[in-house]
């Protein structure tokens, strides 16, 4: 698998914080027990050397981490703390924040090592509302310095993604397809999470596509590299450097429009006028750019493309976006079911757009079988419907999951589960897999269908559920969707249903 790129480096930074009627020397007694353990888990944190007391020290620690490259930061209350100069700190701070605290160590402490930071965090906790401010609290945020580590360690990654979301580009190319309602994109709710959109006509992208024509050594490099990744699965070889030539278009485009941003992904038209214009399908273009870290929607989904992204953050891996597409039939035997009921099971399925890291043995680039019987005469060998890399997902931990704007509140959705692809042979075509997910059989009815969100959705090869729920929450995405368990109810679910 090739060097993931497009995708930010979290610099954590830890600054303790001391209210002035405590020793603030039990504060930076504790947070070097705090650092202490995360060296041990390998987690490189940068301290504060300043101890925030006062506004004064919120902002010399202000400059203190902003001057080491700090991105994302933890403030810890190694005593109760003083909960003005903590939040000033926090909103001044160009990052996403948590908020830790110390528990206390000994019951030998508790007259003139005692901290209350239980009692610090609810302040600490108001004054964020009071400021308007967004940070993350985990589950048990009090914790002696083991547990306040591997919370820290979480919170890396739930910085990852929204790091990358706030300094995103989402380039599309095209209108949707006809018909294709689902992939509506209001952009107000992605300007909230920070998102930039760039629009383009896939005329633009024809005429770029044309540009580029005269690139041959650029190109044929690019084709050598194909067929070393097809191998035996190179069933049209004559198609390579087409798609070549459209994968150097799609690169350098990429490379001199982030503008601002830092990172950027795709939602680009593929069908129906695509094929008839350049000759080829995009499919494996689209996953070979996936592998680099540069996720492509297929059908101009903008949303796609942002869930795509989150979840390669979320997961460090390349993804794939797929059609929650078809019931799995009961003679397709599956030894594993990995907790889910058989109605629990969907296809997810795509043309031919996922990376091949992520595909068992065997796969191959074909034709798309649906658009080749509406495009091309059946009697001949198939031609501008190539270029699809078909195979069956590897089996593992997966996670679904999609961010959508909200048709009642103007607003911005998302749901994630976590589950599996499992070890069963789809016996169909395209990229494709089963996946089970406990209890999903209700969540599609009654969160999926219940909140009208559309049939693509992003599909992380790694569990990557509690990094994207945390994630979303931070981001402001109050409405995120998970599969229930059956003792509780969704809305609008029938309490006589069986």
């Amino acid at each position: 698998m090739k060097a993931m790129k497009n995708t930010p480096k979290v610099k954590m930074g830890i600054v303790a914080v001391s209210r002035d009627c405590f020793p603030a020397e039990l504060a930076r007694t504790r947070l070097r027990k705090v650092v202490a353990e995360c060296r041990k888990l390998k987690l490189p944190v940068v301290p504060c050397k300043t101890v925030i007391e006062t506004e004064g020290d919120a902002l010399t620690a202000l400059a203190e981490m902003t001057e080491k490259g700090v991105n994302a930061v933890a403030i810890y209350l190694g005593n109760f703390g003083p909960e003005g100069p903590t939040t000033i700190f926090a909103q001044h701070f160009d990052g996403p924040f948590m908020l830790v605290g110390a528990a206390e160590e000994s019951k030998d402490l508790l007259i003139q090592g005692r901290g209350d930071a239980f009692c610090g965090m609810l302040n600490s906790c108001l004054n964020v509302g009071l400021r308007n401010l967004r940070g993350y609290i985990p589950p048990v945020p009090i914790g002696l310095s083991d547990h306040v580590a591997e919370q820290i360690a979480h919170f890396v990654d739930v910085a990852r993604v929204v790091i990358g979301v706030r300094n995103l580009k989402v380039m599309s190319f095209g209108p949707r397809p006809q018909d294709f309602y689902a992939c509506n994109a209001p952009i107000k709710p992605l300007y909230d999470l920070g998102v930039e959109v760039m629009e383009n006509s896939e005329l633009d992208l024809l005429e770029l596509y044309k540009s580029v024509a005269g690139e041959t050594r650029k190109i044929n490099a690019i084709a050598r590299d194909m067929a070393r990744e097809l191998g035996a699965g190179n069933a049209y070889p004559e198609k390579l450097s087409q798609l070549a030539q459209f994968e150097l278009t799609l690169k350098m485009f990429f490379e001199e429009n982030l503008g601002a941003r830092q990172f950027g992904v795709y939602a680009n038209k593929c069908w129906p006028s695509f094929e008839f214009s350049f000759g080829f399908v995009p499919c494996f273009i689209n996953s070979r750019l996936a592998t680099r870290g540069i996720p492509v929607a297929c059908e101009v989904d903008i949303y796609g493309a942002l869930s795509e992204y989150m979840a390669q953050l979320a997961s460090v891996h390349p993804v794939t976006i797929l059609d929650v597409n078809n019931t799995v039939p009961d003679d397709i035997e599956i030894k594993d079911l990995k907790g889910a009921a058989r109605e629990d099971l969907f296809m997810g399925f795509h043309c031919g757009n996922t990376p091949s890291c992520c595909l068992c043995e065997g796969y191959c680039m074909r034709f798309q079988l649906i658009m080749n019987r509406i495009m091309e005469d059946p009697d001949k060998e198939p031609d501008i419907t190539c270029g699809t890399l078909e195979g069956t997902f590897r089996p593992g931990p997966a996670t679904v999951f999609r961010v959508q704007a909200d048709l009642n509140t103007g607003g911005i959705m998302s749901y994630v589960a976590d589950g599996h692809v499992l070890d069963a042979d789809p016996a169909s075509f395209g990229g494709i897999g089963v996946i089970g997910i406990k209890g999903f059989a209700r969540f599609y009815r009654y969160a999926m269908l219940g909140k009208c969100f559309p049939h693509h959705t992003a599909l992380a090869f790694k569990h990557s559920g509690r990094i994207l729920y945390d994630a979303a929450k931070l981001l402001g995405i109050e409405d995120v969707q998970a599969p229930l368990p059956a003792s509780c109810m969704y809305p609008g679910e029938n309490p006589f249903s069986t």
